[in-house]
């Protein structure tokens, strides 16, 4: 009797830890699928909030676009970078949680375009005549994209739309996309270097002291240029519209626009995007500068990417 007692104690014993180990089985397997379920729900997150981030750069990109036409501005950069962020975007479609971390790169240098063309269109306006006193028009129209992006990031649409519309544009983009990397030449200045190498800058010039012409610009930073030697041709023309040149010295012709012009003199630049400051000079000398105003041109990879003008007196 007492045997069959003991016996029936350690039954019960075990049926209490085997109790005991499938409850905490199944408590670990409840905690499980709450952390992947979790885990999902953080990458969807993630995902729709990228591509929030992208279409309200594409919105901005567009205000930025039309804004610049109205000014009279050079865009053909802008709709290239359009035309990648599209493709970004078509791109975000096939992608998973491991990759949308490098988006976060390509977004910070959307955003950093955007903001060097703020710079820019301020500029368009000086020389339209326009008033600077446009902040609060500026920050109005940030207000609104920030309210947007806030609205934007909480849809999670689907991009099948876009990708048909992305493929027409690279077609009928494909020589913008080409040049997607044009060079933009920032602060032009005139020098004038006299007999003993003595560099000059001033707003009118003396044309019997110029024995050179050194004209100093900066390149601005384009994430989407690519890191190379770049050959950048500089035309001087005078107030009749004639263009200063001498074969002897390295003046030749160069396409711009699918038309052949005269350049002055050219230098092979090796880009570094970071801001660089480059100097040109164009040794003419013996020759005197008639008095009048002068244009300065610079041009690379058959378009025009900066100008300027000076005055001799």
């Amino acid at each position: 009797m007492e045997s069959s007692n003991k016996t029936s104690r350690i039954a019960l014993i075990v049926l209490a830890v085997l109790v005991a180990v499938l409850g905490v089985l199944y408590i670990r397997s409840n905690q499980l699928n709450k952390e992947q379920a979790t885990t999902i729900e953080e990458k969807a997150t993630e995902l729709a909030n990228t591509r929030a981030s992208l279409d309200s750069i594409s919105t901005q990109l567009d205000a930025k676009i039309a804004e610049i036409k109205s000014l009279g501005g050079q865009v053909a950069d802008l709709e290239a970078l359009k035309v990648q962020l599209e493709q970004d975007k078509a791109s975000l479609k096939q992608t998973n949680h491991a990759t949308i971390a490098s988006y976060e790169a390509k977004i910070k240098e959307y955003n950093l375009v955007l903001t060097q063309k703020d710079g820019e269109i301020v500029e368009l306006k000086k020389q339209n005549g326009i008033l600077t006193e446009n902040n609060q028009v500026l920050t109005a129209q940030n207000t609104n994209l920030n309210n947007e992006n806030t609205g934007l990031k909480s849809q999670n649409k689907s991009l099948s739309d876009t990708l048909s519309d992305v493929a027409a544009k690279n077609k009928e983009l494909a020589r913008k996309v080409s040049i997607a990397a044009a060079l933009k030449a920032q602060n032009l200045r005139v020098l004038a270097i006299n007999a003993k190498g003595k560099e000059t800058e001033r707003a009118r010039l003396n044309g019997k002291k110029i024995e050179k012409l050194k004209v100093v610009f900066n390149l601005a930073n384009n994430p989407i240029t690519k890191l190379e030697n770049k050959t950048i041709y500089l035309r001087v023309i005078d107030g009749e519209g004639a263009t200063l040149s001498d074969e002897s010295i390295g003046s030749g012709k160069v396409n711009v626009n699918g038309k052949d012009v005269i350049y002055t003199t050219k230098q092979v630049v090796t880009y570094t995007n970071n801001n660089q400051e480059v100097g040109i000079i164009y040794p003419r000398g013996g020759v005197t500068y008639k008095p009048g105003k002068y244009t300065v041109e610079l041009i690379a990879e058959g378009f025009n990417v900066g100008v300027g003008t000076f005055e001799v007196k």
